[in-house]
Parts: structure tokens; C-alpha cells; sequence
């Protein structure tokens, strides 16, 4: 929603994945927001504190909110709940449709899943923990597909 959380983190958690398997020519990655509550504000330092104790930095990142031209640029967007999918879906060009989905799809019998959001429950290390597996298997994925 306000990319300051979970989106932050599944960008640190995949990249991560991605400098580990010395592929980082093959991606741009970046996350945003839906919505505009957060931008220019580093993520939630408790995000930040979580993805740390796994050496991941989010320190860099800034929040921003999700722009029409996303759509045409990226090959990939990824939502971490049904209900952003849903605003995703509503403000998405018709021809880009099939590029969005929920994060934890790429998970093995994770499908329709959604990432609980932190903010407030405090889940922060469950979430990243949850979002590395699925970079993980993502990444697995997209380097079939290239190969």
C-alpha cells in the first residue's frame, strides 16, 4: 500500500536472491506503492530491522507510489495482498493484465495467498521469511524461463 513494509522488503529479499546467484544483469527490480501515503520515506525500521538480521540492506530504498508507465516498463508486478491486486487490476491497461499476481503465488501451494501486513501486527521477521522463499522460488522460475 504505501511501500514502506512488504513491497520493501520482497524488492531487498529478491534482490538479494538475485546478487547470490550472480544474476543481477538479467533484472531491474523496484517496488511502489499504491498508494501515496508514504513517498520519499525510507521503509519502516522495523522492516528494515527484520531484513537486517538476514544481511539484507533496505536502507536505500524510498517509497514511492506505483505509475501508469510501471505497467508498460516491467515484465513482472507483484502484489502483496488481494486487496492491492484488486486496485492493481482496476488501474492496469488491459494489454498488461497478465503481468500481475500475488507474491506468494510463486510459492508451491501458496496460490491466492497474501502477505500479512507487519504494520501493525508485528510480524515483521514472518515476513521476511515469507517473502525470501518466494523470491527464492521466483527466481528459480524466471531462470528457467531464460535459460
Amino acid at each position: 500500500m504505501g511501500n514502506i513494509c512488504r513491497s520493501p522488503t520482497a524488492e531487498g529479499a529478491f534482490r538479494s536472491q538475485v546478487v547470490k546467484r550472480d544474476v543481477e544483469y538479467l533484472f531491474e527490480i523496484d517496488s511502489a506503492g499504491t498508494h501515496a501515503y508514504h513517498i520519499g520515506e525510507q521503509p519502516d525500521s522495523r522492516s528494515q530491522l527484520a531484513a537486517n538480521k538476514y544481511q539484507v540492506d533496505l536502507s536505500y530504498q524510498r517509497a514511492r507510489q506505483l505509475h501508469e508507465c510501471d505497467f508498460y516498463h516491467y515484465d513482472y508486478i507483484f502484489a502483496m495482498d488481494a486487496s492491492n491486486l484488486s486496485v492493481l487490476q482496476s488501474i492496469c491497461p488491459s494489454e498488461h493484465q497478465t503481468k500481475l499476481s500475488l507474491m506468494l503465488d510463486n510459492m508451491p501451494n501458496n496460490q491466492g495467498r497474501s502477505v500479512p501486513d507487519p504494520y501493525f501486527e508485528g510480524r515483521f521477521d514472518e515476513v521476511f521469511e515469507m517473502l525470501d522463499c518466494a523470491s527464492g522460488f521466483l527466481l528459480q522460475s524466471l531462470l528457467k524461463k531464460s535459460l
